[in-house]
């Protein structure tokens, strides 16, 4: 009878190990909206600007921890998967490297398509492949309603406070494709713009981002009183910081917002 107990005692205590949540460390802001989203049940560790006004997702990360990105911090927490784009120390990368730690890192997705691989890539980690899939329909459906009332719209200059915007090969120019504009920069990649150039050459439309970060840029080109009457009637929309900071399905939001309005 005792050695019946003991087994039952030794299975209950195996069954509890295995209801125990998964526990995901993120190593920056970026990686926070992608677990937050995936798995918000999980034992989570989150990045220090997880409820910045800047995060996505930060009303969900307020129920969360937070850790800085550091090698104790890791040993500390015990992750069984760890989640990062650009965060963490050169000293905890090589922890984890040591350790065959399951890391998964998200590209630098320029594009929709690389968007919906590392949605998959994060959920399959996590294993919830399902949700990841979910996901993925949401951006679509929203990308989607976008196309249906966008048409062709002309070309739109895409500035930021700090008086900078982004040509082919970026994902602002995927997301003013997809709400019909052309993109009115003409170099890849990202790149200043001088006032001097708008002055005399003034775009037919703007489509404004990061400006609701007041403390940030206050003295940015972008904010110049110069580009502020060229912008003024001819300002598409403002998108905020909060669908700007990561290449993540939320991109399908600043789609929509350019889609919606016109100047």
């Amino acid at each position: 009878m005792a050695f019946a107990c003991s087994v039952a005692g030794l299975i209950g205590l195996a069954s509890g190990a295995m209801a125990e949540p998964l526990r995901v460390l993120s190593l920056d802001q970026c990686a926070d909206q992608y677990v937050l989203a995936l798995v918000p049940e999980a034992t989570l560790a989150l990045s220090p600007r997880a409820d910045d006004a800047d995060s996505r997702m930060r009303i969900a990360a307020r129920d969360h921890r937070q850790v800085r990105p550091t090698l104790e911090a890791a040993i500390g927490f015990r992750p069984d998967v760890v989640v990062r784009y650009w965060g963490g120390d050169q000293r905890l990368l090589d922890h984890l490297e040591r350790r065959g730690q399951r890391v998964v890192t998200l590209s630098d997705a320029s594009d929709f398509d690389a968007i919906r691989a590392n949605i998959r890539v994060v959920a399959r980690a996590l294993a919830v492949s399902g949700r990841g899939e979910a996901l993925i329909s949401r951006m679509d459906q929203r990308l989607l309603a976008a196309r249906s009332v966008s048409g062709s719209r002309g070309a739109a200059l895409y500035l930021t406070a700090g008086g900078f915007t982004a040509g082919a090969g970026t994902l602002m120019d995927g997301m003013l494709q997809a709400a019909g504009f052309e993109n009115a920069t003409e170099r890849p990649g990202f790149g200043p713009v001088s006032v001097e150039r708008i002055a005399l050459t003034p775009p037919a439309r703007f489509v404004l981002g990061f400006f609701d970060q007041v403390r940030a840029d206050w003295r940015g080109p972008g904010r110049h009183p110069v580009v502020r009457r060229a912008a003024s009637g001819r300002t598409v929309t403002r998108l905020p910081a909060s669908v700007l900071t990561c290449p993540a399905w939320f991109a399908a939001d600043g789609v929509a917002m350019i889609a919606a309005r016109r100047p």
